[in-house]
């Protein structure tokens, strides 16, 4: 590879993605740069200029006339750090969140309109290829999001986001939950077999109404993820494949999804919530004990290449107001 094929394939993709016009691509009065900061103030809604500046990579003058702009637009405060006198702490006002959101939902659907363009087929070795390009042109360096947490910095916990599975979010389900309970449980294929036959399941027949998926994602990655399904019971809704990536951990976001099962089947009428888990996941089951679930029953079995305690919990959903 030369220099010349990285700037033809630069050349290429701000073609593609309209970032020489990116204002006009979103119907919007705002540059690609100035949206991109936007976005990383709707994400960390406690961030200091000097923050932004690092992470983005800005001169500190061009930084200053982008907040000047979004201050005049009644879309951000600035107010002296708690953690630094000397900082200048950024918050998105009321309207810049909503400024923020109506960018978010127009460059998805830029983005989903090229991706409609792409073979259902094909999408997988695009996601690939888009991975790969990051993880060599890092360096084996994390994401700024990613060292932040490794720091341990707790303005960053807001950075979480619930959505739903795009392209490739499902078959990261079954290859994530593969790696992890290999790696901290010891699981064998068999586990990965049945995470594989959960999601299928999932994906080719389901009721949007009644039953979701939820991706938490962080610095643009997801980190985390829950299934809700109907289960064999009678209104009875199951709560399935809760995982949390161990670099994200702490943050809160198994709590989160799991709220967000609970809000959902309460939401569209289920009387039941039900899961079945293993007594060696004690982060899980302490999760799970916070928002109510009981423990309903226990059996030993063998599963996965290991020796193992099942337990199935139950919450009832009717009468609770959690």
């Amino acid at each position: 590879m030369t220099v010349q094929d990285v700037r033809a394939f630069n050349r290429f993709y701000t073609n593609v993605i309209g970032a020489l016009d990116y204002s006009r691509q979103l119907y919007a009065p705002y540059t690609l740069t100035e949206s991109r900061v936007l976005y990383e103030l709707a994400h960390s809604p406690r961030t200091d200029a000097a923050d932004l500046r690092t992470e983005l990579s800005l001169d500190a003058g061009y930084l200053s006339r982008i907040l000047n702009k979004f201050e005049q637009d009644g879309l951000i405060e600035r107010t002296t750090s708690h953690r630094d006198p000397r900082r200048r702490r950024v918050t998105l006002t009321a309207r810049g969140r909503e400024t923020a959101a109506l960018l978010a939902e127009r460059a998805d659907e830029s983005v989903g309109a090229l991706l409609a363009t792409v073979p259902s087929a094909d999408r997988p070795r695009l996601t690939e290829a888009m991975r790969t390009v990051r993880t060599l042109l890092s360096d084996g360096r994390p994401p700024p999001l990613s060292a932040s947490l490794e720091r341990g910095d707790p303005h960053r916990r807001e950075d979480v986001l619930l959505r739903e599975p795009g392209p490739g979010d499902l078959g990261w389900i079954v290859a994530r939950n593969a790696a992890l309970y290999a790696a901290e449980y010891g699981f064998n294929a068999d586990y990965e077999a049945l995470v594989a036959r959960i999601v299928a399941d999932f994906a080719e027949d389901h009721d949007p109404h009644l039953e979701r998926v939820w991706i938490a994602e962080l610095d643009g990655r997801p980190v985390g993820c829950v299934m809700c399904v109907r289960d064999d019971a009678p209104a009875t809704a199951r709560l399935r494949l809760l995982l949390v990536e161990p670099e994200a951990r702490g943050l809160g976001i198994g709590d989160r999804l799991v709220s967000a099962v609970v809000d959902f089947a309460r939401g569209v009428g289920y009387r039941d919530l039900v899961l079945w888990t293993n007594d060696v996941l004690t982060a899980a089951r302490r999760v799970y004990q916070r928002h109510g679930f009981v423990l309903a029953a226990e059996k030993p079995h063998r599963s996965f290449g290991k020796d193992l305690n099942g337990q199935d919990w139950h919450l009832e959903l009717t009468g609770t107001g959690e």
